[in-house]
């Protein structure tokens, strides 16, 4: 059984490849989390879960990380990844992602209407929100994530 995590922090990133696989380990690198092995997780932060922007985790970790992402091979389109932490006052926080063809503009407002609905949905008082987006203009392949790694 895996610890509960006590850290995190929010990234997103693009970058391109020449095959979607390296352009997305490429975005991995551009976000800062190119040399870890991301775990799959949905969309909890636990309580008590400290923000550190400047949290560095060791190559080669396993990381419980929420994410999302899109790959593009159309030169010229324009794709766009975001994901956000809703916070409460006294419990746990949510996260969510989304990822879209389109600015990073319309993927934080998507990010923040879910928010808005998951704490509804939980009967929950929604205290703050934050919010990681990028977008990128694909050449040949390109890959854009947003992320939440959680570390102990």
């Amino acid at each position: 059984m895996l610890p509960t995590p006590k850290k995190f922090f929010l990234t997103a990133a693009g970058a391109e490849g020449h095959s979607e696989l390296t352009a997305f380990d490429n975005a991995l690198l551009a976000g800062r989390i190119g040399n870890i092995n991301l775990l799959r997780v949905s969309s909890i932060l636990p309580p008590g879960a400290e923000l550190d922007n400047g949290l560095v985790i060791p190559p080669g970790s396993l990381v419980p990380t929420a994410y999302g992402y899109i790959i593009s091979r159309e030169p010229g389109q324009l794709i766009a990844a975001a994901v956000g932490v809703g916070f409460s006052k006294d419990a746990f926080g949510v996260i969510m992602e989304h990822s879209c063809i389109g600015t990073k503009e319309e993927a934080g407002r998507e990010i923040e209407k879910m928010l808005k609905e998951a704490f509804a949905t939980r009967g929950m008082e929604l205290a703050d929100i934050k919010i990681a987006a990028a977008d990128h203009r694909v050449r040949e392949i390109g890959c854009v994530l947003a992320a939440v790694p959680m570390w102990y």
